[in-house]
């Protein structure tokens, strides 16, 4: 029972990287329709901006982590820019082509000026362990938990109170209308993609120390995990992609204290599965009828 609850414990730490990550897909889907598979490639980007700012200019964790943030928002709106811009009016199938290619080309490119070898991310941070009875909480847990609520609260300001939130939700419920009603649709998609790598970014930087090792394939699986989050608590719904990347955190952790830790990633895909099959429109999600 103390690993059962220490393992929930240590799930809410991995599904606040989830979290992040869901969010960014679930805000880009939200606004043009499209899963941008290459967000797992920004997330991996994002570590290892944080690394080289790190071991080159010797920098402390939190302005490594802001300029990884910032490089990866760029980054996301050039994506836009060149591969997903051109084809806003074609099949959502090309688009979603289009997006698994950015991302293995993302993943080569990286593996071609950075070798597919894993290097050890920097512990700028010195670990830390908490005993709380039969439960142990490192201080790099912590931050991972309160940084991730932090950029939550945040993001949930930056759509709810700002002008250009009420831009983003404007362009997501009609883009056309919006477009008539003076918002530039281009700079809000822009904003979004943005806004999604910079999490991405910080999710990844995060779990670079946290396991304290990063390589250019780390994106790949985490991207799945944190889109399956995002099917699972409402896709387009951002409160639901939080909740959604809690969840799979937490059913992540508790399959590996059952005893099946080498069968971790296959529950979760199940789990989508079963998503899909019994309540496609996710946690919050709601059943939309459309006009053929």
């Amino acid at each position: 029972m103390e690993v059962f609850i220490q393992q929930i414990v240590n799930g809410l730490f991995l599904g606040s990287v989830y979290a992040l990550m869901a969010l960014g897909y679930t805000m880009v889907y939200g606004i043009i329709k499209l899963i941008n598979f290459a967000h797992g490639e920004i997330y991996m980007i994002g570590s290892f901006i944080g690394y080289f700012l790190i071991n080159q200019f010797n920098m402390g964790f939190f302005p490594a982590l802001v300029l990884s943030m910032v490089g990866s928002a760029i980054l996301g709106v050039v994506i836009e820019f060149l591969a997903y811009r051109p084809l806003r009016n074609s099949t959502r199938i090309a688009a979603l082509i289009t997006a698994i290619g950015v991302s293995y080309l993302l993943q080569n490119i990286m593996i071609y000026f950075f070798s597919s070898t894993t290097r050890p991310f920097p512990q700028v941070i010195k670990l830390q362990v908490f005993k709380f009875g039969f439960l142990s909480v490192s201080n790099i847990q912590l931050l991972i938990l309160g940084l991730s609520l932090f950029l939550m609260i945040a993001l949930n300001i930056i759509v709810q109170k700002t002008k250009m939130g009420k831009a983003m939700r404007a362009v997501s419920v009609d883009t056309d209308a919006a477009q008539l009603m003076g918002i530039d649709v281009n700079r809000t998609i822009s904003f979004t993609f943005a806004l999604g790598s910079a999490l991405a970014a910080a999710g990844g930087m995060m779990i670079g120390l946290y396991y304290n090792s990063i390589d250019p394939m780390m994106g790949y699986i985490p991207g799945l995990k944190s889109f399956i989050a995002a099917v699972l608590g409402g896709i387009g719904i951002i409160p639901g992609a939080a909740i959604g990347g809690f969840v799979i955190g937490l059913i992540e952790t508790l399959t590996t204290a059952l005893g099946f830790s080498d069968f971790k990633d296959a529950v979760v895909y199940i789990v989508l599965i079963l998503i899909l099959l019994i309540r496609p429109a996710g946690i919050l999600g709601k059943h939309v009828k459309e006009k053929v």
